[in-house]
């Protein structure tokens, strides 16, 4: 682990995850402080008929205020945003949120390499992105951009991992910054939000 002087000052995180992730995500964000300034915008892969219950689920169990990304809204400063089933979520250069229809990127809409993509372009090395655990390949092309434009890069040990399948598929493409256990993003979260205070 790097110290804390080796850290970026980032500006936003955003969040893959597909099978597993709900746990995995209650982990990281859970202890997260009341206050906590950076927003944090996460995909996770649902079953795509369903409602999402997920900013109900997690606005009970953080203490951010959640929701679900609505299109043309503006990124607020500690806020906890989801994508919306069946839509994939973009960020635009005035840092607000864009839902399109797309075609499926492994099989997926949301896909997290669209927001990752996005977001890279909007933050640059402003960025921090962060991929859990997974049983596709979703996410990878998109964490290895976000590298490419100088954002850091944190992938869940696969190890560790529920599904290990998402984790390998970014290790395969790029070495990120960070390979850590969920406590140990968790903390490296803690530490980025501290710097960017």
């Amino acid at each position: 682990m790097n110290s804390a002087a080796d850290l970026p000052r980032v500006e936003a995180i955003v969040i893959g995850a597909s099978a597993g992730g709900v746990e995995a995500l209650l982990s990281i964000l859970s202890p997260l402080r009341e206050g906590f300034v950076l927003p944090i915008i996460v995909v996770l892969h649902l079953p795509d008929e369903r409602r999402s219950h997920l900013a109900e689920v997690f606005a009970r169990r953080v203490s951010m205020p959640v929701f679900e990304a609505r299109d043309k809204t503006h990124i607020e400063a500690g806020t906890l945003y989801f994508a919306t089933p069946g839509y994939h979520l973009s960020v635009e250069h005035d840092r607000s949120f864009s839902l399109s229809l797309e075609e499926r990127v492994h099989y997926s809409r949301p896909a997290i390499d669209f927001l990752f993509e996005s977001a890279a372009d909007a933050y640059g090395p402003a960025l921090a992105a962060v991929l859990l655990t997974g049983a596709n390949r979703d996410g990878a092309s998109g964490l290895a951009n976000v590298k490419r434009r100088g954002g850091l890069t944190i992938v869940q040990d696969p190890e560790e991992a529920q599904v290990a399948t998402m984790p390998r598929a970014a290790l395969d493409l790029h070495q990120p910054d960070h390979i850590l256990p969920i406590h140990g993003i968790g903390r490296l979260l803690v530490e980025l939000e501290r710097i960017a205070c």
